[in-house]
């Protein structure tokens, strides 16, 4: 950092938690609440270290299969949605479910199943391994063809007159996939898709507040895990328009050697990071040397989903 000057810190907006993150933590601890530990969750709710400690101190278990969840105990499927494989041996095991799919990724499971009731081949736009992306081919009755980049549609074996649709993991924005869209298009001559719309709001509106953030500082400070999709590209956004940027999961991680150089550093978090890690970093920053906190002017979210009837009756 130069000088004895404050160190400007500039938090982007929006950042952090999004609406679907906010209902699926509400849900674990409103059944904690209504039915006693344990609670058994399959996968991480959402991914973020801190958050799932939080929610094992308050008695959620944490599995990875449904084999792991004893004969009868409350389960709760993660934000990220599952198969209907997943779905089915619940059902079967007579366990009681909580489903915190994210409305917005079960918006997009129904809309892959409508395209393919159409006949359509259904084309997936995301990253193959990611838990979206599993539950999300899982859930369409039918093969699904992924995607991640604009030469595996060049890959494709399709002939161009097919009749095709495409759905994308909800976890990129419309500028992350325009360009597979667009090579889509080129590629087929039959082919339907949702509208730029229907892409994950907090996703853009995220990416959004860091490019204008990019703008005014010397370093960037993305708050999240390394697991988290949606964080990993707030960091690649700020490193493709020339900003230093990191992905840090709390203050521990933060290095003095990246601000040797910086009068003005900008923090944002990513969807699944809660604003206490915020809080950290800048408690952390403040140890290196004095710190201005401003926040930038950005887009106001005030979405909220509904949580399932079980939690909400008396």
């Amino acid at each position: 950092m130069a000088d004895d000057r404050p160190i400007e810190v500039l938090l982007a907006q929006p950042r952090g938690f999004c609406a679907g993150v906010v209902r699926a933590i509400e849900i674990v601890e409103r059944a904690l609440e209504k039915y006693g530990p344990p609670v058994y969750v399959r996968h991480e709710i959402v991914h973020n270290k801190y958050v799932v400690e939080s929610l094992k101190n308050k008695g959620a278990i944490f599995v990875e299969n449904l084999s792991e969840v004893p004969p009868k105990a409350v389960t709760v499927f993660s934000a990220h949605g599952v198969a209907r494989s997943v779905e089915e041996e619940a059902a079967d095991r007579g366990l009681p479910v909580l489903n915190a799919t994210c409305p917005l990724v079960t918006k997009v499971h129904n809309q892959g199943k409508r395209y393919m009731s159409k006949g359509r081949t259904l084309i997936l736009i995301g990253h193959a391994g990611h838990p979206e992306v599993e539950g999300t081919m899982g859930q369409v009755p039918g093969p699904v063809l992924l995607v991640q980049s604009v030469e595996d549609v060049a890959a494709l074996t399709l002939p161009a007159d097919a009749p095709v649709a495409y759905i994308t993991q909800t976890t990129l924005s419309v500028d992350d996939t325009k360009d597979i869209i667009l090579a889509l298009q080129q590629r087929f001559t039959d082919i339907q898709g949702p509208d730029t719309r229907d892409i994950c709001y907090a996703t853009q509106n995220r990416q959004s507040a860091v490019r204008d953030l990019s703008k005014l500082v010397d370093v960037i400070l993305v708050v999240g895990a390394t697991n988290s999709s949606n964080s990993n590209r707030l960091r690649e956004i700020g490193t493709e328009v020339g900003v230093a940027s990191y992905l840090i999961a709390d203050g521990s991680e933060l290095n003095s050697e990246w601000l040797k150089d910086a009068k003005t550093v900008g923090i944002t978090a990513g969807a699944s990071a809660p604003e206490v890690l915020v809080d950290d970093v800048i408690e952390a920053l403040r140890r290196i040397g004095p710190v201005a906190v401003s926040v930038l002017p950005g887009r106001e979210e005030n979405i909220e989903f509904r949580l399932p009837s079980e939690l909400t009756s008396a």
